[in-house]
């Protein structure tokens, strides 16, 4: 007997260790009692009862990521565009996530899918092409709300890729290639007129700086000329003042020594002798000084006598 109780001991022993489990962190476990929810269990040790509980579902509570591959979708303007989505979500409720849709992650992503195609068919292809923010913020605000009900948060939608028809495509290119070439033509005709203006200003201030530079010479020159006039003007009244002063001193030296009548008319004698070495062609001789003169000659030949 005692064998059979062992037996039924260990039989026992191992049925509690098999419903004894340990959730991870981040991990939730939903627990159904006898086919019905009975709870959510967390983090930790935890037990439940032999063949009437069982673990209905194991839940992650991270982020998760879905990457949708490209879907046609029509713009506005009937333009068919491959479109590639990435949803990041959350589940914040694991028994909305176990009984509220069948297949949830299907169920987003056909979500995603219609969700995509209206927003998408309300947009022109270039307000496409350039609103991939007003996109993504419609997406996750829709799908975050359709998802409420299934125990999903979602937390940001991205467009991947957006890819228009090949056609479309080189018709851009050609496009962005005539911008390009429009920009750089307005660079060139933008820099070669700065280039103008500033060749222009530089003559313009070197014709400047050369007037002022000439003005100035001449000012200096005008300013030579005339300190050269005024020392030469100077000079020659220096010598008018020295003959003069000799002249007079001359005179002085003649009236201090009491000359004689004899000298006083050779004095005369002389100054007609100055008077006639000039560039006159007549010389009027008064009658005194023609008296002098014969006097003179008078003198000379008695003295030769």
């Amino acid at each position: 007997m005692w064998i059979v109780g062992l037996i039924i001991a260990l039989i026992a022993f191992f049925i509690i260790i098999r419903n004894i489990f340990v959730v991870q962190q981040s991990r939730a476990y939903v627990i159904e009692r006898l086919g019905a929810f009975h709870s959510v269990q967390g983090v930790g040790l935890h037990l439940k009862i032999p063949f009437i509980d069982r673990i209905a579902r194991r839940v992650s509570l991270k982020e998760q990521v879905l990457d949708y591959p490209p879907q046609p979708v029509i713009t506005k303007d009937n333009v068919t565009m491959q479109i590639d989505t990435v949803v990041y979500f959350q589940i914040t409720d694991p028994k909305l996530y176990a009984y509220g849709v069948e297949q949830p992650m299907a169920a987003m992503e056909t979500l995603t899918a219609t969700t995509l195609r209206n927003i998408i068919g309300d947009l022109e292809l270039d307000q496409t092409l350039t609103s991939r923010d007003v996109v993504n913020t419609k997406m996750r605000a829709i799908l975050d709300e359709a998802t409420d009900p299934w125990g999903i948060k979602v937390n940001r939608v991205e467009l991947k890729n957006i890819l228009p028809p090949q056609d479309i495509q080189n018709s851009m290119e050609k496009q962005m290639k005539a911008e390009r070439d429009r920009r750089q033509a307005i660079l060139q005709a933008e820099g070669q007129k700065k280039s103008a203006i500033l060749i222009a200003e530089g003559e313009k201030e070197s014709a400047i700086l050369r007037a002022s530079a000439e003005k100035e010479a001449a000012i200096l020159k005008a300013e030579a000329e005339r300190q050269a006039a005024i020392l030469k003007a100077e000079g020659e009244a220096e010598a008018i003042r020295q003959v003069q002063q000799a002249l007079a001193n001359s005179l002085a030296m003649l009236n201090d020594n009491a000359p004689t009548d004899a000298v006083l008319k050779l004095k005369s004698i002389e100054a007609m002798q100055v008077v006639a070495n000039g560039q006159a062609t007549k010389i009027i001789i008064p009658s005194e000084m023609q008296g002098l003169v014969g006097m003179a000659n008078g003198i000379v030949e008695g003295v030769k006598e």
